[in-house]
């Protein structure tokens, strides 16, 4: 008899399989379809021996003393600040904008005091932020937001700026320094030897059982189990009973190059040409040492493996319908992204993970 059966072993998943086993003797069967765990952060060495990151970039990053600290148990970490350039009118700026990326383009030698003011010569004031348009429009003006923000978001979310919550490009900060990391979180590092890595030592106990290219509706009703956690989609889980939750999708196009560097970022982004995103060469972000160099281009697109939420306020509405199912399910608890229908960073998906961990244990 396992004490949970936990679907996903991804962060969510696998954090709690560990909490439960370790620190309260739990018995878990972690279940994935996938062939592999780690979930969207899976990593593997290809036929060229680079560690290379399955579905695209995932760079580790908190502002959590605690949740570093919890992962540091299962890694060692190689520190890194990722830095991002933009493809634009045919030069490389750094993104998020700042005062080298506002001189750079319009050849200006603004200060960071000047460039307070230059923003707001170019601001179109807006009485209400609703959409993603309103906060870039609202910040830097009309020019920039073209440059950097609309086609970007056009090709990410298939839906223009002005379609999207706010909540889309209020992640992305605009800055008056030189300051040209893509975040600024206490905590930058990736794990020293891959995700993947890290999740083995995570899911590496006596009492965790990994059952993977399985389904577990195809085994829920013949392995013995007292409670479920799950990290799915949530409106899977239901049979899509009030319809299909919005997701957009990737597809990743994976080349390696026989040269030892491919491209002068770890990322760049190409807002206005071409039908992918960005690319991201991986050995900026392992550090690896390699005579060829890989990359992988990211292609947006509506059908696929669920990734993004779509942040409009008619799918946040179905989501509350889901949402009120799932506080009803007994014996079934529900963590993770596709679970709670949030775009959630690495970190946060942890935090949630050691929250449902103590609020499961302070009931026992």
């Amino acid at each position: 008899m396992f004490d949970y059966l936990i679907v996903g072993a991804g962060y969510a998943g696998s954090v709690l399989a560990e909490r439960l086993a370790r620190q309260a003797g739990k018995k878990i069967l972690i279940v994935d379809k996938r062939p592999h765990i780690a979930g969207n952060a899976y990593d593997h060495y290809n036929e060229d021996g680079i560690l290379v990151h399955k579905y695209g970039p995932h760079i580790f990053h908190t502002n959590s003393q605690n949740i570093f600290e919890y992962l540091s148990q299962f890694t060692k970490w190689r520190q890194y600040q990722h830095r991002v350039l933009a493809s634009v009118d045919g030069q490389l700026v750094p993104i998020p904008i700042n005062l080298n990326t506002v001189n750079q383009l319009y050849g200006l030698n603004l200060t960071s005091f000047e460039l307070n003011d230059w923003f707001a010569s170019v601001a179109e004031k807006r009485e209400r932020i609703r959409t993603s348009e309103d906060v870039v429009v609202s910040k830097v003006g009309r020019e920039l937001y073209e440059k950097f923000f609309r086609g970007y978001t056009c090709k990410q979310w298939g839906l223009d700026p002005s379609e999207l919550d706010a909540a889309v490009t209020a992640r992305v900060p605009t800055r008056t320094n030189r300051d040209d990391r893509y975040f600024t979180d206490s905590y930058q590092a990736m794990p020293l030897h891959g995700f993947t890595r890290m999740f083995e030592n995570i899911l590496d106990h006596p009492n965790i059982s990994v059952l993977l290219n399985t389904d577990y509706r195809e085994v829920k009703s013949f392995i013995p189990y007292r409670e479920m956690i799950y990290s799915g989609p949530v409106d899977e889980f239901f049979d899509l009973r009030f319809g299909k939750l919005p997701y957009r999708s990737l597809e990743f196009k994976h080349e390696t190059h026989d040269v030892p560097v491919y491209q002068s970022a770890p990322v760049i982004n190409y807002p206005n040409d071409y039908l992918y995103t960005r690319i991201t060469e991986f050995k900026y972000l392992t550090g690896q040492e390699n005579r060829k160099s890989s990359i992988v281009y990211e292609f947006p697109q509506a059908e696929g493996d669920p990734y993004y939420p779509v942040p409009r306020p008619e799918n946040a509405e179905l989501y509350k319908q889901y949402q009120a199912l799932a506080e009803q399910t007994e014996g079934v608890h529900f963590v993770g992204r596709l679970a709670t229908y949030r775009y959630y960073n690495m970190d946060q998906v942890v935090g949630q993970a050691l929250t449902l961990f103590r609020k499961l244990t302070d009931n026992n």
